[in-house]
């Protein structure tokens, strides 16, 4: 089966507070993960640089963090999400007022947007997960203890889903082809970050 991108955020089995997302792509499969301290992007690999020309949605932030609080999405809506959460707006309300704005993607099938947003802290925990299309918009919270997927085809009501990872590297490699995710076709690449204390964030770019 072919999911597109996905998203998976809450708990991993262990109880530990995460997010992670994986790249699938029949259409443009040259593309990375490049991880910084607080932030991670998904850019072409070196020589495929003028695909964004082709399809401008193939380059993104698809990860910020925010103090104790995590974003993570298939596209541009990463920086308004954070952004908005930044100045204080609650994270459900980030999640629905840039997704509404920035609508699903306009390419050749209207792409959804997808995101998720985690606050680690364990003594206020707070995880939503979210989807546009263009027939819906859905933001729901993803309840204490438990970890969900969605994805851009296929999978666009969040579905329960036991999220097995230690490590953000661990996260990583359990979305691209472990557990649940093996099942679905076509991973390039994946990103994850696990809070423990702090939000660490870590890159799969497989050789």
């Amino acid at each position: 089966m072919y999911l597109g991108r996905i998203i998976s955020a809450g708990k991993t089995e262990d109880g530990k507070p995460y997010v992670a997302y994986r790249v699938s792509s029949r259409s443009f499969p040259n593309r990375q993960v490049k991880v910084l301290e607080d932030e991670a992007a998904i850019i072409p690999k070196e020589g495929f640089e003028t695909d964004i020309f082709k399809n401008s949605y193939i380059a993104y932030d698809c990860v910020k963090t925010v103090g104790d609080i995590a974003i993570i999405s298939n596209g541009s809506q990463t920086n308004p999400i954070a952004d908005k959460i930044a100045i204080g707006m609650n994270i459900r309300d980030a999640m629905a007022y840039s997704l509404i704005t920035l609508d699903y993607e306009k390419d050749d099938y209207n792409t959804p947007r997808i995101a998720a947003v985690v606050k680690g802290n364990e003594d206020d925990f707070e995880a939503y997960i979210g989807i546009v299309t263009d027939s819906k918009v859905l933001v729901e919270k993803i309840e204490d203890g438990k970890a969900q997927f969605i994805s851009t085809y296929e999978k666009n009501t969040p579905e329960d889903v036991v999220f097995a990872a230690e490590t953000p590297d661990d996260a990583c490699k359990f979305i691209f082809d472990e557990g649940a995710f093996a099942e679905f076709e076509n991973p390039v690449s994946s990103v994850a970050a696990i809070f423990d204390g702090k939000w660490k964030i870590a890159g799969f770019n497989p050789d």
